[in-house]
């Protein structure tokens, strides 16, 4: 154990989630640091994962669960007192969502954020904090750039979009995560808070309960093994990068050895130009890899959708030397893989009428 890893004191606020589980389970094996989840165990399938990082953590003592909300900011205060690195994940995550309830879509992304800021500020601890934006923050980019190319759109700039794209806040989602991220960057400046910001493009892997809105690798894979139909919003050529978990977790770890200097950075992280697809080429995978064919529907596009997004993480390799290891076929071969693994919660896997067991116990621990 080095001295590092037994001073750590790690808070993930939205812990519970899909990302957040990933690090945790990764901080409990590799390292002797305390972890603290903060989740208000709103999303399907959070407290499967509670339950799985209880098993991993045992009778160590190394893993505390608070159940609070981001809004609560007297409740963050509290947690926030013992942690020297917080990583944020809470978020109102749909677009659709935030078009159709705005002031949820402020409150948590926006509010929420401002309130780990201020508690991470009035710590003595003085923690690194990590704050995971997404790249809804540069709009649409409009088609400029873009031609059909088969089953795909391509942009004749293949290299991708860099920090250097302006922004343009795109729905209210994009609005409030933006703000956000300039919050977060703000912070590092006027008070000294050593921050980064992730703007992330599509993330998948296990411990992914997908939806049509969020976790749309996994929501596709599933959706062909339970025989559901799924619903294309536009043409299905619409283009994104994916980058798995696992990649993601390294990313971290990359992320909190930076130097002072760094704090306050803006990184775009994502699969990059290696590891791109579009709808209908992700449907040939997931057919390839299940045997099993799609009912699919087709609907208009909907407000706020990107036809083409690629992330060029190479800042971020500049400054750290990471880059993505797991190919587009391997991050699928592992939600497939926990599927197949955990049929105890998905419930009958061939069921169109909701697939999620709802795990009944109370995680609540004073705070």
């Amino acid at each position: 154990m080095t001295k590092d890893q037994s001073l750590r004191s790690v808070l993930l606020v939205g812990g519970a989630g899909f990302i957040g589980s990933n690090l945790a389970s990764s901080i409990l094996r590799n390292s002797s640091a305390r972890v603290h989840v903060f989740d208000n165990l709103s999303r399907p399938g959070v407290r499967n994962n509670l339950e799985w990082l209880q098993g991993l953590a045992g009778n160590s003592g190394r893993l505390q669960i608070t159940v609070g909300d981001v809004r609560d900011a007297a409740l963050l205060e509290r947690v926030v007192r013992t942690a020297n690195e917080i990583y944020h994940f809470a978020a109102q995550v749909a677009v659709t969502t935030s078009v159709s309830e705005p002031r949820l879509d402020f409150d948590v992304n926006l509010v929420g954020t401002f309130n780990v800021l201020e508690a991470a500020r009035k710590s003595d601890n003085h923690p690194f904090l990590l704050f995971t934006s997404t790249n809804k923050v540069y709009g649409d980019f409009g088609t400029g750039d873009l031609y059909l190319d088969g089953k795909r759109y391509r942009n004749r700039n293949p290299q991708g979009t860099s920090e250097d794209q302006p922004l343009d806040f795109h729905s209210p989602y994009g609005c409030s995560k933006g703000a956000a991220d300039q919050y977060v960057r703000d912070y590092a400046r006027i008070y000294g808070l050593r921050t980064v910001v992730f703007r992330m493009s599509c993330i998948a892997g296990a411990r992914q309960f997908g939806n049509e809105d969020q976790g749309w690798v996994a929501h596709f894979l599933y959706s062909a093994l339970r025989g559901a139909s799924i619903t294309i919003y536009g043409d299905g050529k619409q283009v994104r990068d994916v980058l798995c978990v696992d990649d993601l977790v390294r990313a971290f770890e990359a992320a909190r050895q930076l130097p002072a200097c760094a704090s306050g950075r803006i990184y775009n992280i994502g699969g990059g130009r290696e590891n791109t697809l579009s709808l209908l080429e992700l449907m040939e995978l997931v057919e390839n890899l299940t045997g099993k064919k799609f009912l699919v529907q087709y609907d208009e596009p909907r407000p706020g959708d990107q036809l083409y997004y690629v992330t060029d993480y190479s800042k971020f390799q500049r400054d750290t030397a990471w880059r993505p290891e797991i190919t587009l076929e391997g991050t699928l071969k592992r939600i497939h893989e926990f599927w197949k693994d955990n049929q105890d919660i998905f419930g009958i896997a061939n069921s169109s009428s909701g697939f999620l067991r709802t795990a009944p116990p109370e995680f609540a621990q004073p705070a």
